[in-house]
């Protein structure tokens, strides 16, 4: 199936790729794109992100897409996904980051290594392949459906890993949402309290913000904040993860630079934003274009998402994903805690 989805996307003059090719599976991911923002137009808390791989995996399990659609799709999810990291530095002032304090810092610090390391032990308990619970264990960690992509550029993982940890990012992300504000109300915890945990535990930055905005007060800034922190945490992990799989591929293999062209231009972002020196048309401008990205690209995550690949993975992913919540969860609010 590869080797012919390998063909339709070579033109008749040698190798050279025809870039005709990749137009119906951008087509495909453009409309589930356009629909999950249409959707946010009538309901502005719902992250078109999200939207995006829950149509994509619906339209994949009611509709046979054709074989022409593959190197579009492919394009999407790793070209098309790896500029809208880059560009999701704009999002990020460092000055707010290290306004957090130096012990919120470590906090966050603990909460992104505790979730992975915790995450791969869970995950090596239930017998589940290390690709696939390193993709899990970081979309739970650092930032969703966007981490675990980011991951997957860098390691050996097949569209079977990369849906699955998908998948439970979006099912467990999305529990998060009315899970951490009821907690927080239960237990007492002040707004700012309550936001700072919602920004540790919660997996995309879109469900931080929904969150954030049902605790109310000035939760949101602090969550929102605390999010971007563990979002900053994606560039150290990518290039830990990058050297460790040059050593594992040794001289013969295929070596992944040592810092990803992503990572590179996601820090780029994020310190050119930091300086001021960028008009906010620029900026404004960026995040429309990261979102407009990443939601093409989350639409073809979705797409790659299939119910006979979740059948067939089995309950141990999904298992992992729920006590890596959970652990990520008991991190962020005893560290919370303490800083506070």
């Amino acid at each position: 199936m590869t080797q012919t989805l390998h063909r339709a996307g070579k033109s008749g003059r040698g190798d050279r790729p025809d870039p005709r090719a990749v137009v119906p599976g951008l087509l495909i991911c453009g409309a589930v794109a356009l629909a999950a923002t249409g959707i946010t137009m009538l309901l502005p808390a719902v992250s078109p992100l999200l939207l995006a791989i829950v149509i994509g995996a619906v339209v994949a399990n009611v509709v046979r897409l054709p074989a022409a659609a593959a190197p579009g799709l492919t394009l999407a999810s790793k070209t098309l996904l790896r500029i809208g990291v880059a560009l999701l530095g704009l999002q990020l002032v460092l000055g707010d980051v290290l306004g957090l304090g130096f012990g919120m810092i470590l906090v966050v610090v603990a909460i992104v290594v505790g979730g992975i390391v915790g995450g791969l032990l869970i995950g090596r308990a239930l017998g589940i392949p290390f690709a696939r619970r390193l993709l899990i264990a970081c979309g739970m960690s650092i930032c969703g459906a966007a981490a675990v992509a980011a991951v997957d550029g860098v390691v050996e993982a097949d569209d079977e890993d990369t849906a699955t940890a998908v998948g439970t990012v979006v099912i467990f992300g999305t529990l998060m949402i009315p899970a951490i504000p009821l907690l927080s109300h239960a237990m007492g915890l002040s707004d700012e309290v309550a936001g700072l945990w919602a920004g540790g535990s919660i997996h995309e930055v879109a469900q931080v913000v929904a969150a954030g905005g049902m605790i109310g007060g000035g939760a949101l800034t602090v969550a929102v904040v605390v999010k971007l922190a563990r979002v900053m945490m994606l560039a150290p992990v990518v290039t830990v993860l990058s050297i460790r799989q040059r050593r594992a591929t040794g001289v013969a293999g295929k070596r992944p630079p040592i810092v990803p062209l992503f990572v590179v231009g996601f820090v780029a972002c994020a310190i050119l934003r930091s300086t001021g020196v960028l008009p906010s048309a620029v900026i404004s401008v960026g995040h429309e274009a990261q979102v407009v990205l990443l939601t093409i690209a989350m639409a073809a995550l979705g797409l790659g998402v299939r119910m006979e690949v979740m059948r067939r993975v089995g309950w141990r992913p999904f298992v992992q994903a729920a006590l890596t919540t959970v652990l990520v969860a008991g991190v962020a609010l005893g560290g919370v805690l303490l800083a506070g």
